[in-house]
């Protein structure tokens, strides 16, 4: 299974790339190479798919393809087309394309939106492949129990399922793919080989994570996650056969047989002696993979949006130091300038705190005052707020002033800005529009407050020192738009905030149920004011890695105007 990272819309750079991951398997004695759904256009190609020239390159890109598969059987996802268009998997042995696969169940949920897009597939063929009689499906395909899997498992006689994925990661959601394709597996007695991909794409990130499940259910293979991997296995399709001559439930109740394709009786056989295969590699924990799925989503959308730099504004809190890390891990060092722009009210501390956090992690350092731009900016307001008092618009001043240096930086010497809010402040509308919410990429705007600290203490147990210095850990959160101000001046402890917006935001509970958490009726009520009053500014945010089921933006998806409240 070639777990690769490809690029949206590049369909050339793609299918140069699914050429030489064929070698690669070929050079490693496969008899057949998988490739991810849609990894020929990229996933997802969205509006593109209403061009028909896209899916004309794409379709000329599959035939050039062919060309790569001598002595090798090829699994490749692109786009079909007929009286319409479908989300399909190419069949590709010795220069031949054999045949395609429909998907047949489009998801049109979440993240998802392929019933504005595709027709969806009516029949699923197997293939004999010597041996091997093999059912393809194409990522939700295998996520329904009497699915495609179970009827060519059944019917068709299939020893093997492959599923060809592009299957968004968000955090928790190893484990559930886990448990449901170990149970397609053991249900149908049927080895099971689930090819994802892997890479980012604008909000979304690909965990790659491809695993190999045998007739019992037991993982055999697993490919790395967030990182390409070639994941090697040798199947024992005859084991399958045997297994099913003990399970007379196998006899009743047979559905509809399944078309059965010859593909080709040659064998091409891998000596197992030859070379030993690679163990399966153990997963990440969950605070590596979560951090892991920030850093390849950043550079991902960073590099492959043509940046090599970033910038962003370094306060002395915990949000844009771990924003730092994350550039640096994501990019390196040598590409990421941090900014420091003191005011009247910024710490000794702050100041202090972000020279060490930069010296840690030695990225270049530029320190810009405000203090001048902001007398001039309230002199020049002078006579419009004649007569009323200083509010949070003066603080808003501030945030936004350190905004136009950033883009200004960014419009000089051709570097993203990486903005650095939390989804906790971006759900709270904790945050100002054109100030600190200003950049190109929204590096946490998935992430937690709450998650922000378990990241951090990640980042300094992962580098064995204090990367993130304690003091910026430890500190209460604070704005430093006005003196002593703090956090909880306008928020609830992020301890008692976190839970009440990831009960209404991702798992959308009600106002009594929230209640029945434990919470106060006044401190709900607050809550989800803030988070109904300030869709306005989401809507304006920078795109950011989802990192959780329910995210902002291509997720959570509400009208700006809209009087229904709790």
């Amino acid at each position: 299974m070639a777990q690769i990272n490809v690029v949206v819309g590049d369909i050339d750079g793609n299918a140069r790339k699914i050429t030489e991951w064929i070698a690669k398997a070929r050079n490693a004695g496969a008899e057949i190479v998988t490739f991810p759904e849609l990894v020929l256009t990229g996933y997802p190609p969205e509006d593109l798919l209403l061009k028909p020239q896209f899916i004309d390159a794409n379709l000329r890109a599959l035939e050039n393809l062919a060309a790569a598969t001598e002595g090798i059987t090829a699994i490749v996802g692109f786009v079909d087309r007929h009286d319409d268009i479908f989300n399909a998997a190419a069949i590709i042995q010795d220069r031949k394309i054999i045949n395609a696969y429909h998907k047949m169940y489009l998801p049109n949920y979440g993240v998802f939106d392929e019933f504005r897009y595709f027709q969806s597939g009516k029949s699923a063929p197997v293939l004999r492949i010597g041996e091997a009689t093999i059912g393809i499906s194409i990522c939700e395909d295998i996520w329904y129990p009497d699915g495609p899997a179970f009827h060519q498992a059944l019917s068709g006689g299939a020893n093997l399922i492959i599923n060809i994925s592009s299957s968004p990661y968000h955090a928790g959601k190893r484990r559930w793919r886990e448990r449901m394709l170990a149970t397609r597996a053991g249900d149908n007695t049927v080895i099971v080989a689930y090819n994802n991909l892997v890479g980012g794409q604008d909000e979304l990130v690909f965990d790659g994570d491809s695993m190999v499940f045998d007739e019992n259910g037991e993982i055999v293979a697993r490919g790395k996650q967030f990182e390409e991997d070639l994941v090697i296995a040798d199947l024992d399709v005859a084991s399958v056969f045997r297994q099913r001559l003990h399970d007379p439930r196998r006899r009743q109740n047979r559905p509809e047989t399944s078309e059965v394709i010859s593909v080709s009786e040659r064998v091409r056989r891998h000596d197992p002696t030859k070379e030993a295969l690679p163990p399966a590699h153990e997963p990440l924990s969950d605070d590596a993979e979560i951090y892991k799925a920030l850093v390849v989503g950043t550079r991902d959308y960073v590099l492959k949006n043509g940046f090599k730099k970033v910038v962003l504004g370094l306060s002395g809190g915990i949000d844009s130091a771990l924003t730092a890390c994350i550039g640096v891990d994501a990019l390196g060092k040598e590409n990421v300038t941090g900014v420091m722009m003191p005011s009247p009210f910024s710490s000794t501390g702050s100041v202090d705190d972000s020279e060490l956090l930069g010296k840690n992690l030695q990225i270049a350092l530029m320190t810009i005052s405000i203090s001048d731009v902001l007398v001039s900016y309230k002199g020049a307001l002078q006579d419009a707020f004649k007569a009323v008092k200083p509010d949070v618009t003066e603080e808003n001043l501030q945030a936004r002033i350190r905004g136009n240096y950033l883009m200004a930086l960014s419009n000089k010497f051709d570097w993203i800005v990486l903005s650095t809010g939390n989804k906790s402040e971006i759900s709270t509308g904790y945050c100002t529009l054109y100030g600190d919410m200003a950049g190109g990429f929204a590096v946490l705007k998935d992430v937690m407050k709450t998650t922000v600290y378990r990241l951090s203490a990640y980042v300094n147990e992962a580098a064995g020192f204090e990367r993130i210095p304690t003091a910026i850990i430890v500190k209460p959160p604070t704005a430093e738009l006005r003196e002593n101000q703090l956090d909880t001046d306008s928020l609830p402890p992020y301890d008692v905030l976190d839970p009440i917006l990831k009960a209404y935001v991702e798992e959308d509970r009600t106002f009594d149920e929230i209640l029945e958490m434990g919470f106060e009726a006044d401190l709900v009520r607050r809550v989800i004011r803030m988070v109904d009053i300030n869709e306005y500014k989401r809507r304006q945010a920078a795109p950011g890695v989802k990192i959780t089921p329910r995210a902002f933006g291509r997720d959570r998806r509400m009208p700006i105007t809209n009087r229904f409240r709790i």
